[in-house]
């Protein structure tokens, strides 16, 4: 069997090629500013791809949960930073985000709040507004979609339950559970909230579908309408 030759990137430079770092070493070898930087690609005559990763970094306090939350134009607010290679940055995460619900080869099925939780929490983290989302499943809580219905602003989002409804009746739901996310951290539902979970309750009992549960998602915590008794 042949032997190949040491790897010798022009002895590398340029702050350790990320790229070729990745070929060489595998990717758990890079650092965040590393990972980063293949995304961005090239820099400018001032600041290799590195530099402005590691100034992006600084900008979110080395924070990956703030980094996912920037949209195009804060990440632009970095010099070297364009729109070209924020969306790029933007994208990844996203990705990573949906990677997050993704059991390979297994059908979720939902069993109380915690899996509900667990299950949705990547579809609404580090959203800067308010979206609607339901789960629809079958008789024995297995996932048949993950939907969102409605997205809106920093405080507020307006579902249309009659939409809601026929999505169910299409996707033959046997019952679903909802979920919406608060910027602000806040976990308290509100009377709207509130108002708005037992009208479509009441909807879903017409067209036998059961609403099991109304999740308010907030940073890495959730408020369960179930466990709190809400309904």
């Amino acid at each position: 069997m042949p032997q190949h030759s040491k790897i010798n990137f022009s002895n590398w430079s340029e702050t350790d090629k990320p790229r070729e770092k990745l070929l060489a070493q595998g990717r758990s070898s890079l650092s965040d500013s590393e990972l980063i930087a293949i995304l961005i690609g090239s820099g400018n005559r001032s600041a290799s791809a590195i530099d402005l990763a590691r100034q992006l970094l600084k900008y979110v306090d080395n924070d990956l949960s703030r980094l996912a939350k920037l949209n195009t134009t804060e990440f632009c607010k970095l010099h070297g930073i364009g729109k070209a290679k924020a969306i790029t940055i933007i994208a990844a995460m996203e990705l990573g985000r949906r990677r997050m619900s993704v059991k390979p080869g297994k059908k979720t099925q939902i069993s109380g709040s915690s899996s509900a939780y667990n299950h949705i929490y990547p579809f609404l983290a580090d959203l800067q507004h308010e979206e609607f989302w339901v789960i629809h499943m079958n008789r024995a809580n297995y996932v048949m979609a993950t939907e969102r219905i409605s997205s809106g602003g920093i405080s507020g989002t307006v579902v249309d339950i009659r939409l809601l409804m026929k999505s169910c009746l299409e996707k033959l739901s046997s019952s679903i559970i909802l979920a919406h996310n608060h910027p602000s951290g806040n976990l308290k539902a509100s009377t709207a909230d509130i108002g708005l979970t037992m009208r479509i309750i009441e909807g879903g009992k017409i067209l036998d579908i059961k609403v099991l549960d109304h999740l308010i998602i907030g940073e890495n915590s959730y408020l369960s309408f179930l466990d709190e008794n809400i309904i």
